[in-house]
């Protein structure tokens, strides 16, 4: 599979390693008026939010927020297509570090039992994975950090591709809940260049998971049904952290990983 170039420089990433003060007060801007903008989108939504309003909400006078973007649809573009580029990047990496574990095909068991176990809580047999399956910005995000972390020693069957996108994707929805309600929502009101980035970026995540279907249904699944089993198991992943606020992410992570796993083996 082909892998997308990066084609959004609306807000641009700030050298590996900036020289200046400046250099990097601008760059913790930028950071922050992204995180400040997901999360009044995904309170207000789209329309009931103002450059203004993102502005104040991190001490920067309307005027000057243009400073860093051309305008709001720049800003959500900015921030939806960063959000794609980090989990196309975030599955691959999973994905990567999980083959490196050294099991194979044939010793490695499958995922269909690793989901019926983990429906009934029994044990599977575990590879433990240490290799942060995050993105390695120059200024890291503490969402970014917090899915690093709950990765960072998490064990998991050894089927591993599968399990290790599982567990990837629902620390990255636990840690950028606001943003992927955004994505969800909003992404009608992107520009038609970023619409078209986003998209593409997206069926590129899809394909990483189809792909690891692949690999546990090789006969029984035609494309489409691989395809199906994966967008489904997005729904279910991405809705939950909207609808269990106030219980603590490490209560609610074993419990999704363990229904994702059920819904795929089903």
């Amino acid at each position: 599979m082909s892998r997308p170039a990066a084609t959004h420089a609306v807000l641009p990433a700030p050298a590996s390693a900036p020289g200046t003060s400046r250099d990097r007060a601008k760059a913790e801007r930028r950071t922050a008026l992204l995180a400040a903008a997901a999360r009044l989108f995904a309170e207000r939504g789209f329309d009931g939010v103002t450059l203004e309003d993102i502005g104040a909400a991190v001490g920067v006078s309307g005027p000057a927020v243009y400073r860093h973007v051309a305008g709001k649809q720049a800003l959500l573009g900015a921030i939806l297509v960063d959000v794609s580029e980090r989990l196309l990047a975030g599955g691959r990496a999973a994905t990567d570090a999980a083959q490196g574990t050294g099991t194979t095909a044939d010793t490695a068991p499958s995922i269909r039992g690793a989901g019926a176990a983990a429906a009934t809580g029994a044990d599977t047999p575990t590879a433990t994975v240490t290799a942060d399956a995050g993105v390695d910005t120059p200024s890291r995000r503490p969402a970014d950090r917090r899915v690093d972390e709950s990765l960072r020693g998490r064990t998991h069957p050894a089927s591993v591709p599968l399990h290790a996108l599982v567990e990837f994707h629902v620390a990255f929805a636990l840690a950028e809940a606001p943003v992927i309600r955004v994505q969800d929502r909003d992404l009608d009101r992107l520009s038609p260049d970023d619409r078209r980035t986003v998209r593409h970026l997206q069926n590129a995540y899809v394909d990483v998971w189809t792909e690891a279907l692949a690999r546990e249904f090789p006969d029984a699944e035609s494309p489409a049904e691989r395809r199906v089993r994966a967008l489904a198991c997005f729904g279910l992943i991405n809705s939950t952290p909207h609808s269990v606020r106030g219980v603590p992410d490490a209560r609610v992570r074993p419990t999704l990983t363990r229904m994702a796993l059920a819904a795929l083996s089903a």
